[in-house]
């Protein structure tokens, strides 16, 4: 049932910046309570950690890093039916901007999320650099209180945010478009030789501006980023439905 409503999607591609691939889509996930938070950074600290592959997206002469905690559900095969232990679970990801021919998307340092089968799942299927983690996620009225610990790492991630505006989908051009807007993410072999993308596709981000009280966050410093001591720029999203595609050798 899911499936098919996911399928009205597909009814609004024109926002897009590049086409969807020829062939169906895989997967279907909902992504709800996202905090994104980012900060600029140089471009010469963060250009080190990419694979050489991989162009550097910039906004204003600036790289930027992202902190996004979350939490999925719906995620569903398609045609499967959903797999126990790995139909919802938390996540929180450490990304970057890139573009490789000209396409622009994701680059992620580090994925954390508490499902064994899950983390073991997309390093498999997508060479992503997933991690097992205690992660609790909990709703106080319009604020969510986020815990995140990597097991056997020092990164963590304790914060509690809200949106402070209403929903808008930002213009195109603008930083929030730029930090948001984006409908693959980017993986490359250890050798470098392979690159490979990922589609997603989804209606334009329904954004708002946001608070937080970030307690803790060393996620971003157990992937070799050094954050500056500026407050990051926030923005919330409240629920997006997502198409996935299986990633593509470029």
């Amino acid at each position: 049932m899911l499936v098919l409503l996911m399928q009205h999607l597909l009814e609004k591609i024109e926002h897009r910046p590049f086409p969807l691939p020829a062939r169906p889509w895989i997967m279907t996930q909902v992504w709800h309570d996202l905090l994104f938070a980012h900060w600029p950074i140089a471009p010469e600290q963060i250009r080190p950690l990419l694979p050489a592959p991989l162009e550097l997206d910039l906004f204003e002469g600036s790289a930027w890093a992202g902190v996004v905690p979350f939490h999925m559900s719906g995620i569903c095969g398609r045609g499967l039916p959903p797999i126990p232990g790995c139909r919802a679970f938390p996540e929180l990801n450490v990304r970057t901007y890139v573009r490789y021919n000209g396409i622009p998307g994701v680059y992620f340092f580090s994925l954390d999320a508490d499902s064994s089968l899950g983390v073991w799942g997309a390093r498999m299927t997508y060479s992503l650099p997933y991690f097992k983690a205690r992660m609790a996620v909990k709703n106080d009225g319009d604020r969510i209180i986020y815990n995140s610990s990597r097991l056997g790492a020092q990164a963590e991630f304790k914060a509690s945010y809200r949106p402070t505006s209403p929903p808008e989908q930002r213009k195109a051009g603008s930083l929030e478009h730029f930090l948001t807007d984006r409908y693959c993410l980017y993986t490359v072999s250890r050798r470098g030789e392979a690159v490979r993308r990922a589609v997603i596709h989804h209606l334009p981000w329904p954004l708002q501006n946001a608070e937080a009280a970030i307690a803790v966050n060393t996620v971003a410093a157990a992937a070799g980023i050094s954050l500056p001591q500026t407050p990051p720029i926030l923005h919330f999203s409240k629920r997006l439905e997502v198409l996935v595609w299986w990633p593509e050798r470029l």
